[in-house]
């Protein structure tokens, strides 16, 4: 579900960061350029192992800000977020479904599915191609869907 919120925009800040980023032993989980009301924000989501805490997008924010003035992607003014992906994290790259094969999933999409509805969560069992195999968590029913039918899929911390 490669969205590229964004477009040439985030392609030329992943390129950027990315590197940066891996340097300080962290990974890019995604970068989203988004309007919200009259604002404009430019997030990096970063991942590690053991997860992120503020101290982490502290160091990356530091380190990512004067790269980014100098190569100056973006035409209006917006706000830089460096964040975590979080607990219950959307599923966007092939590298993220392959990742998380054996999880806990929840889906949302686009128009309901008949006899499951629009909304509904299993155990990612295959992907392949931008088609997502989810089990239920009797192991007896499986749907597949193509990503692009989904609104998110996101990983379901029942914990």
């Amino acid at each position: 579900m490669a969205k590229k919120k964004g477009g040439v925009t985030v392609t030329k800040v992943w390129e950027l960061c990315e590197p940066i980023i891996n340097g300080l032993g962290l990974s890019i989980w995604d970068v989203r350029y988004v309007k919200e009301g009259a604002d404009r924000f430019l997030r990096v989501y970063i991942d590690k192992p053991d997860g992120i805490d503020i101290n982490d997008c502290e160091k990356v924010s530091r380190a990512i800000n004067d790269p980014l003035d100098e190569l100056d992607p973006i035409d209006e003014s917006y706000c830089l977020e460096v964040c975590s992906p979080g607990v219950e994290r959307e599923l966007i790259r092939d590298e993220h479904f392959q990742q998380f094969t054996g999880a806990d999933i929840k889906v949302k999409m686009h128009r309901p599915i008949e006899g499951i509805g629009k909304e509904f969560a299993g155990i990612l069992t295959e992907y392949k191609d931008g088609m997502v195999t989810i089990t239920d968590q009797s192991g007896e029913n499986k749907v597949t869907i193509s990503t692009k039918d989904a609104v998110w899929i996101k990983l379901d911390d029942f914990d």
